[in-house]
């Protein structure tokens, strides 16, 4: 039998790309053919960093289709990028599985598409065209949950119609889920208030295409997240995903973390890093690095391309010596994992949140946007093992300085650091996360029942 080849399709997004690249990794090494589809914007960044790194992507076939939107446009406006992309991308995407199919771009016909639940509007594309359909949730499965439970909600009198939330407080979907304030759900935080309109009528719009999906594989733990998966017995947890290999970061990986990091004591580093998307001006870098200054402690700090200028950059690197460093981006997997590592100043993204459980790191949780204060509240709330970061209020509330100031920074993080029973609970986790990624694991048998699901040994979940 030929080797099924299936097409892999994430949102547009760093911490989207990254789980699906390491999905991708695990197709792979079971014998399956992998397209991996990117816009052709991020494809030029994964193909340059790969470059800059002399790296390759072990076996990973690379695709792209347009976004619709402009040389120099602002994609992170998630509103704008997600109205671009829903008029291009279907029509590009059927193109580029016609090509492929009638051999117009060599090999074996695609059989599979594999796509990021947040792109199910694909569902419908694939199937037309006789394919078999699977969707890959990157985020955790509560936020899965929350956003498939939109109607309800409505009904409820949680939201109207709009998605807005018909009063303000904390809301729990189930027992054993993280409770979230009623102005935080993830369609209400990407970004400026007119552009939530685009971003909720694509979550409904995928909601309505996911049904044909034969089956759902979620970036988590059965154990980790039991309210939301009694929710939802269907979908399949099979993380925390992890790789050796390149992951399909858009920005180059600074090589000298490693030797860095070997030079510190045990359990003595403060690593601080806030993604692809959070943004911060010039005067909270300074009180963050000030912060960091302060707890006398060595520190990690990744600053990444185009989130300081060049000046202010420099700056901060200076200010940092000899005990902190600062570098662009990096291998986070490898850092966290390292044993000099003793917490993590986080902005809360799922990938990241669930790299700190599996490698027992304890977070400070600094979220910016989206799905970040659900998983703020599963690791402050639920697992107990991070510290909230007082953040200030959003405007028009903002006492004018809208500044975490740095005597916070260190407060905050001394008393994580001081925490043994934080620290305990976080070991706990990583304790939980290796036995579901172990033999007879939770996750390893809904991987299993994946992988054979893919090659024509099983049958739909």
């Amino acid at each position: 039998m030929a080797a099924p080849r299936v097409l892999v399709l994430p949102y547009p997004a760093q911490g989207h790309v990254i789980p699906m690249m390491e999905l991708s990794h695990r197709l792979v090494e079971h014998g399956v053919k992998v397209t991996f589809v990117n816009t052709e914007l991020n494809h030029g960044l994964i193909h340059g960093a790969l470059a800059a790194r002399d790296g390759k992507l072990g076996g990973i076939d690379m695709a792209s289709v347009p976004d619709g939107l402009g040389c120099g446009e602002d994609r992170k406006d998630l509103a704008r990028l997600t109205e671009s992309f829903s008029k291009v991308m279907p029509g590009e995407l059927k193109k580029l599985i016609g090509g492929i199919n009638a051999g117009e771009r060599g090999g074996e016909r695609i059989g599979w598409l594999i796509a990021d639940v947040n792109m199910a509007w694909a569902f419908p594309v694939a199937k037309k065209l006789g394919l078999r359909v699977a969707g890959f949730c990157p985020s955790a499965a509560a936020t899965f949950a929350t956003r498939f439970k939109i109607p309800e909600m409505i009904s409820g009198g949680v939201l109207d119609e709009e998605g807005w939330p018909r009063w303000r407080g904390t809301f729990q979907l189930a027992p054993a889920m993280p409770t979230i304030d009623t102005s935080e759900f993830s369609w209400n935080r990407a970004g400026d208030a007119k552009g939530q309109p685009i971003i909720f009528q694509l979550i409904l719009r995928n909601n309505a295409a996911t049904h044909l999906a034969e089956t759902i594989v979620c970036n988590s733990i059965q154990e980790l997240e039991p309210g939301a998966f009694t929710l939802f017995p269907s979908v399949l947890p099979i993380g925390p995903l992890s790789s050796d290999k390149p992951v399909g970061s858009f920005w180059a990986e600074d090589a000298s973390c490693p030797a860095w990091l070997d030079a510190q004591p045990a359990n003595s580093v403060v690593y601080v890093a806030s993604g692809s998307f959070a943004a911060y001006d010039a005067a909270q870098l300074v009180e963050l690095a000030e912060g960091l200054l302060l707890t006398s402690r060595p520190f990690l700090w990744v600053v990444r391309p185009g989130s300081a200028g060049e000046k202010l950059f420099e700056q901060l690197r200076r200010r940092a010596a000899p005990r902190g460093r600062m570098v662009s981006w990096c291998q986070q997997q490898r850092v966290l994992a390292h044993p000099s590592v003793a917490c993590f100043v986080s902005h809360c993204g799922w990938n990241s949140t669930m790299e700190a459980v599996r490698s027992g790191v304890p977070l400070l949780c600094w979220p910016y946007f989206t799905d970040q204060f659900l998983n703020q509240s599963y690791v402050c709330d639920v697992w107990g093992t991070g510290l909230k970061l007082p953040l200030p209020p959003p405007p028009p509330a903002a006492d004018g300085t809208g500044l975490v100031g740095r005597d916070i920074v260190r407060g905050k993080i001394e008393e994580l650091l001081c925490d043994d029973e934080i620290k305990a609970r976080a070991l706990a986790l990583r304790i939980l996360a290796r036995r579901a990624g172990g033999d007879g694991g939770s996750s390893r048998q809904n991987l299993r029942r994946f992988l054979d699901l893919v090659r024509g040994q099983g049958v739909s979940c």
